[in-house]
């Protein structure tokens, strides 16, 4: 049975009063997904099912197989408020373009996204995002621009690392104002124990794959997150501003959805 054959299915025993609407929704959870050619399967329920829509990673991708991606995204019978991709270079995104014209570029995070580059937050909450040092930049941005386009307010604080401590002291508000706090660093990697010892929220730290050699291209880092004295750091994998953004908006998701029960 195709997915079209068994929703068709499913809506007509909801109109003849055999499964009721809260079942037909349970059930539509795990129902769709559409074969893009003979290379991709694309989950379009996946927003219904976890909050967030299926976003496309785009190294090892060719240009046509992420423009056929994203082509069958924007046709998809849920609905999706933004689509991305992530990991898209300046020069495969000029590519892109001629196909999709209406296609935005974020540079910096290298992240494509449309329908609009403009994305009012609709969720409740404040992500804070800090780096340790300039060139955490792309990483963090990462981050910030999926957490803008997935809904949520975010605040930026950039190369407040604790060779200069100082520097973040002076801008305690962030800290202060955010809900969660995704923090970015590379080298040592002790900026997130640093933040987590003074914020009241929870801290998702990031690895990046800045630093000399004895970094290992980011384990340095990873090892010291993981093993950070300060309590409430969830550490995510080296470069991955993209998971900790998902990360952050499912802890404020979750609050919201907590506080509705209540």
């Amino acid at each position: 049975m195709t997915p079209s054959e068994a929703l068709k299915g499913l809506l007509e025993a909801v109109s003849q009063g055999d499964v009721s609407p809260d079942i037909a929704l349970q059930k539509l959870r795990h129902l769709a997904f559409e074969p893009v050619d003979d290379f991709a399967k694309v989950d379009h329920h996946r927003a219904l099912r976890t909050g967030f829509p299926e976003v496309i990673w785009g190294p090892g991708k060719t240009v046509n197989q992420i423009v056929q991606i994203i082509k069958t995204l924007q046709g998809t019978p849920m609905g999706t408020a933004v689509i991305m991709a992530t990991r898209i270079e300046m020069a495969v995104y000029q590519q892109l373009r001629v196909a999709l014209p209406n296609l935005h570029y974020y540079e910096t995070a290298r992240i494509c996204a449309m329908p609009t580059p403009h994305t009012l937050p609709k969720h409740p909450g404040t992500i804070g995002i800090l780096t340790a040092g300039t060139a955490d930049l792309p990483v963090a941005e990462e981050a910030a621009v999926t957490a803008e386009l997935s809904g949520f307010r975010v605040i930026r604080l950039w190369d407040v690392g604790v060779a200069g401590l100082h520097r973040l002291l002076n801008h305690r508000e962030v800290i202060d104002q955010a809900d969660v706090l995704v923090v970015v660093a590379g080298m040592e990697g002790a900026l997130p124990s640093v933040v987590a010892g003074l914020a009241d929220c929870p801290v998702v730290a990031v690895p990046t794959s800045i630093g000399y050699g004895a970094s290992f291209g980011g384990i340095a880092p990873l090892l010291t997150m993981l093993n950070s004295c300060a309590a409430g750091v969830g550490v995510v994998n080296i470069d991955n501003g993209f998971g900790a953004a998902i990360l952050a908006g499912q802890i404020l998701r979750t609050a919201a959805r907590v506080q509705l029960v209540r």
